[in-house]
């Protein structure tokens, strides 16, 4: 397989570029975790995608079932039997590409976590480009967050795609391009802490600034899907998402003031 090698950017929490020279760190394990309704076919191919990507790193992949109504247990049980990682966590009903990735979070061995779309649109061969440049940028990045490059949507898509996201940065100034990309890293317990609602994945990169933390974006390739048709669609880009937006403008005017904390310790003895 050849290596990918996406371009990457730091983003600070104040939207200018973050500071250069931060200590690298090394993550233990990474939990993959995949959205995924209706999706047997397309798992088929994207789970040994995702281990063969992943192969010098010790990883799991959790396949998080929203509620399917196709062979998807059947075939994550088979992709199991053939060695691979993948764990089938199930909803019983369709609750939404947030709550998925919410019970995987919580759910996750690792110590980071990895997001990727269930349609195999999001090439994996990305996973470890954007971990490894999380783990170099330090303990001050938050989230490596995927941007696609030639998009193969339709074009109406695409337009819807392209409004909401300048009007999120225009109102947020996150500084991030695409955050309707799947592909996204993130530390698990820096992902278990930020507050969730329904809709949630698309402002990782703004609850991230608010954290304090900055951003590291990589360009990554959009793939067309093989089988079937999108089953988590544009609906939240039009009222419901003006009111998240106004919701996660709030939340961070209200986190704006951080402060360095310490504690000072007398020695009773003196």
């Amino acid at each position: 397989m050849e290596a990918a090698s996406g371009h990457s950017a730091e983003r600070g929490a104040d939207g200018g570029a973050a500071p250069k020279g931060a200590e690298s760190r090394r993550f233990r394990c990474v939990s993959v975790i995949i959205p995924a309704r209706n999706e047997a076919e397309n798992l088929a191919i994207l789970v040994p995608e995702i281990g063969r990507a992943l192969s010098s790193r010790d990883h799991e992949i959790l396949v998080i079932d929203d509620g399917s109504t196709d062979e998807t247990a059947e075939t994550v049980w088979r992709l199991l039997g053939e060695g691979w990682p993948v764990r089938h966590i199930r909803h019983d009903r369709s609750c939404g590409q947030s709550r998925a990735v919410q019970t995987g979070v919580f759910l996750a061995a690792g110590d980071v976590v990895a997001t990727i779309d269930g349609d195999g649109q999001n090439d994996p061969v990305f996973l470890p480009v954007m971990i490894e440049a999380l783990e170099r940028a330090g303990a001050g990045a938050g989230l490596a967050a995927g941007q696609r490059v030639g998009r193969t949507d339709t074009p109406m898509k695409r337009l819807s795609s392209r409004f909401a996201n300048r009007l999120r940065d225009a109102v947020l100034h996150d500084g991030t391009r695409d955050t309707g990309c799947g592909m996204k890293a993130m530390p698990t317990e820096l992902f278990r802490r930020l507050p969730f609602f329904d809709g949630w994945h698309r402002y990782l990169p703004a609850l991230v600034i608010r954290e304090g933390l900055t951003v590291v974006h990589i360009d990554v390739k959009d793939r067309s899907r093989r089988f079937g048709a999108s089953n988590y669609g544009i609906l939240d880009r039009g009222m419901r998402g003006l009111i998240d937006l106004l919701g996660v403008w709030w939340l961070m005017r209200r986190g704006r003031r951080r402060a360095a904390i310490t504690e000072t310790r007398w020695n009773n003895d003196l």
